[in-house]
């Protein structure tokens, strides 16, 4: 041989690095996630299920408000911390916006899995847990005891796969 890779080693080395589908769904979120209207922390998630992408949401103010990027945050203006007080914010949450998504467009999220870029808040949760999904897999965390707490006795699994 001439040092020129065979046809057949080319296409392992193309194989080797194709994403396995929870990071191929991970890095979709994070691509949603800069879509997102907080000034806080922009959070992307999406609903799959049988390796299809159903519905996906982003964090920000509902459908004709203002955004907080434009008119300011009022969490930061009350100086609210991290995962407190959620009812004094413009925004949906990037898990609620896909629940919504599916919803407004009539597919059913029984069985699917979520994928997100941060571990759900407690609201997220409930709203997860009633909404049917089985799955959550995350790339962060959020430090939420009592959701964590939740989805685990409802029997939905949460995963964390790193960034790579």
């Amino acid at each position: 041989m001439t040092g020129k890779k065979s046809s057949a080693t080319g296409l392992r080395e193309k194989k080797k690095k194709r994403p396995e589908w929870d990071s191929y769904f991970l890095d979709i979120v994070d691509l949603v996630s800069r879509r997102s209207t907080c000034c806080r922390r922009s959070v992307g998630a999406g609903l799959v299920r049988d390796s299809r992408i159903l519905a996906t949401g982003y964090n920000g103010a509902p459908s004709k408000l203002q955004h907080c990027l434009d008119i300011g945050c009022l969490r930061e203006q009350l100086k609210v911390p991290s995962g407190e007080r959620h009812e004094l914010c413009r925004g949906l949450h990037a898990e609620q916006n896909a629940i919504i998504q599916a919803a407004l467009h009539g597919v059913s999220t029984k069985g699917s899995t979520l994928y997100c870029t941060n571990h759900p808040c407690v609201i997220c949760a409930k709203m997860i847990i009633n909404a049917g999904i089985s799955r959550v897999v995350i790339r962060d965390g959020y430090h939420d005891k009592l959701a964590a707490e939740m989805l685990k006795e409802a029997g939905i699994s949460v995963e964390q796969l790193s960034q790579l």
